[in-house]
């Protein structure tokens, strides 16, 4: 009763003094990790197995001395994770779905599989019109006259960057002693608006695509469709579908959806549509058999992972569930106890360094940038050059796929062949026939690649639309903080773009909305005292608050007075810049930011990361991008020119699918696993079981 006098004082704003009961004080209840319940029902399980164990045995041995076939005794000294196979001769984790989900596709499979199923994450759901007649054109235009100046069309800000980005890339060419040859652009502008394409008949088309069939009558239709087929729906069908993404750049998708629950459903219908038709598991009553490996981000919003496990726990009906961070997962598929990951996908990009198997929280980076980012830029070079398809439009789906292949056949890093090239493509759409259109690039190819480096060329305008819309941050119970995971090294990139990218800080609001009514994060316990910035990174003037672990607001400056480029200084300002600033740096200089906050003032610890960078994700399959990084790496750390080493995953492993494959790993261990969520513990501590079963600090 005392204590709860306290907390409600301190609720209503009062600070009154109470004396405690020195009963309650000395007691020892709940103060001990092996009175908690997650603690006590894994010792009664383990119990358990062992009275089976013992059980088995005797009743083999018993059989034995009947058939008088002495009985072979196992050598206890056997490591339980060696043996893959469990008691009813069924290799262990064929019972185990592991599940990564991204902005663009979703890998998923058995614990068993060599390599996972990849989804689109994507949805058609039954709507009056298409997303292309409800959009205007992507790549976005100022302008849709044909007649139109390149710089009418995209403006003069991307046309004063496009062409910067040109004349750096011709003056670096020189420098490696390649040709120039001066008017080659000229060249590629006059052939493609000269030359109309040509075009072939359905018959005699071998490629032409299987089109997604619909019904004719409207009430036979479908009302969803999940995955490829959805991309494969023409456009024209009546009734109209509809494309959803319900994650867009590493977060849920506010800006295309009015309610959250909409947006929940359509999420996790995917995964449940997906888990149903890729691996076979029609019937939802069995999958109380399953357990599941769901990889998270490093730097998630725990609103979202707590709905994912109620959903997955409730809905889903799973035995089990446990959580993985991905860059946990990647140095588990290749087997890294230390590495520098960067992990490129389609819509964000994540650093993270690596240390015997935990990530470095302080370390830890989230770019909003990736290889659709590349798609949407190729296609805007290309269009700026007179491209002779003016009409690509990203929305359109056909043109959406088509775009997606010309990117993994033409951007490279690499200069060697830059020349102006002949190439062809076929456009097929549903009820036209083929074009085959002839056309010319330059330096496109290399440019749009380029963007990881220079990110001000990307399209960010889009990308803050909506946030915070339908779903509000978690936030602690007792101070109401904001409480998801932040680190320095993002703070730092943060401050960054505000200064040097301000196209990514969106305004702030007119005037405060009401915030929204979300339900509170549980409490994680006694809040304890903020850790001590380390000797490098404490600041210069008195009163500058230190940061949590947990992550507190981003800094106004970053005081560049100072010899150190990344060292934080300076003090707290409002939170709301978090939800108003896009993260973007160029990515040589995101990696070294990341090894400064994970190595500090260890030299040894510095260079481990350094020689072991590790470029991982479908992005990170551009031709040439390790060897490019690494150029740029040396060219920042001059100090380093040995150690510096950027590399694909080992083994020829397939580097967009080596966050599932650790995932795989991880979900097939045995008596080492201790991060299994039970039904039985869900229900007695809801989400408040994340702070006793994650790896790493909740």
């Amino acid at each position: 009763m005392v204590g709860r006098k306290i907390l409600d004082g301190l609720r209503k704003g009062k600070k009154d003094v109470y004396a405690l009961n020195v009963q309650y004080v000395r007691s020892e209840f709940l103060k001990r990790d092996d009175q908690s319940i997650s603690y006590r029902l894994q010792q009664e399980e383990r119990l358990n197995a062992r009275k089976k164990a013992a059980v088995d045995i005797d009743r083999a041995r018993a059989y034995g001395n009947q058939d008088g076939v002495p009985y072979g005794e196992q050598d206890v000294d056997l490591d339980g994770d060696v043996a893959m196979d469990d008691e009813l001769n069924e290799n262990y984790g064929s019972k185990t779905i592991v599940i990564h989900v991204g902005s663009q596709n979703l890998r998923l499979g058995l614990a068993t599989d060599a390599l996972p199923k990849t989804v689109p994450m994507v949805i058609a759901r039954k709507a009056a019109r298409n997303e292309a007649e409800d959009s205007e054109p992507l790549p976005k235009r100022l302008k849709l006259d044909e007649n139109a100046t390149p710089e009418e069309m995209f403006g003069d800000e991307f046309a004063k960057e496009y062409n910067s980005m040109a004349a750096d890339f011709k003056v670096s060419r020189r420098t490696n002693k390649r040709r120039v040859l001066p008017n080659s652009r000229e060249l590629v502008t006059k052939w493609n608006s000269t030359n109309p394409p040509d075009l072939i008949s359905e018959h005699n088309d071998p490629l032409r695509i299987d089109w997604t069939e619909i019904p004719v009558d409207a009430r036979e239709a479908p009302d969803f469709v999940v995955g490829n087929a959805a991309l494969r729906i023409p456009e024209k069908t009546k009734p109209r579908y509809r494309l959803h993404w319900p994650l867009q750049h590493g977060w849920l998708n506010e800006k295309d959806y009015d309610s959250r629950n909409m947006l929940y459903r359509d999420f996790f219908l995917i995964l449940e549509e997906s888990i149903k038709t890729e691996l076979e598991l029609t019937h939802k009553k069995d999958w109380n058999q399953y357990s599941c490996v769901f990889v998270i981000p490093d730097l998630y919003e725990k609103v979202f992972v707590s709905k994912i496990l109620e959903e997955l726990l409730r809905d889903f009906n799973f035995q089990r569930v446990c959580f993985m961070q991905e860059s946990i997962a990647a140095s588990f598929g290749a087997g890294f106890s230390t590495a520098c990951i960067v992990d490129m996908g389609a819509q964000k990009t994540s650093i993270c360094c690596v240390e015997d198997g935990m990530c470095i929280e302080d370390c830890r980076i989230n770019l909003k940038y990736g290889g659709f980012d590349v798609t949407d830029t190729f296609v805007r070079m290309m269009v700026f050059d007179r491209f002779n398809y003016m009409d690509f439009n990203l929305m359109k789906r056909h043109d959406f796929l088509l775009a997606e292949e010309l990117k993994e056949k033409y951007t490279t890093l690499s200069d060697e062949n830059i020349t102006v090239q002949l190439y062809d493509f076929h456009l097929r759409a549903h009820g036209q026939e083929t074009r085959k259109y002839s056309f010319k690039i330059y330096d496109e190819g290399m440019l749009a690649p380029m963007g990881y480096f220079r990110p001000a060329i990307f399209d960010h305008s889009s990308k803050l639309v909506g946030r915070r819309k339908l779903i509000p941050p978690s936030v602690d119970l007792y101070d109401g903080k904001r409480n998801d995971p932040l680190s320095i090294a993002q703070l730092s990139v943060i401050s960054y773009t505000e200064k040097n990218i301000p196209s990514a800080v969106s305004a702030p609001p007119a005037k405060t909305a009401a915030p929204l009514l979300g339900t509170p994060m549980p409490p994680t316990g006694i809040p304890s005292s903020k850790p001590k910035l380390p000797a490098h990174l404490a600041p210069e003037v008195d009163g500058t608050p230190s940061t949590s672990v947990a992550g507190s607001p981003p800094p106004e400056d970053i005081d560049n007075t100072t010899n150190d480029p990344y060292t934080l200084t300076g003090a707290q300002p409002d939170t709301a810049l978090l939800d108003r600033t896009l993260p973007l740096m160029p990515l040589d200089q995101a990696i070294l930011l990341s090894i400064h906050q994970a190595s500090g003032a260890d030299e040894r610890k510095r260079r481990d990361f350094l020689g072991s960078i590790m470029l991982i994700g479908g992005a990170s399959k551009t031709p040439n991008l390790g060897a490019y990084v690494e150029s740029r790496l040396r060219a920042a750390m001059p100090q380093y020119p040995k150690e510096i080493l950027v590399a694909p995953p080992p083994r020829e492993l397939d580097a967009s699918v080596i966050v599932w494959k650790g995932g795989s790993v991880f979900g097939k261990l045995r008596m080492t696993n201790d991060s299994w969520i039970g039904q039985v513990e869900y229900d007695r501590l809801g989400a408040r079981i994340l702070n006793y079963k994650c790896m790493w600090h909740w």
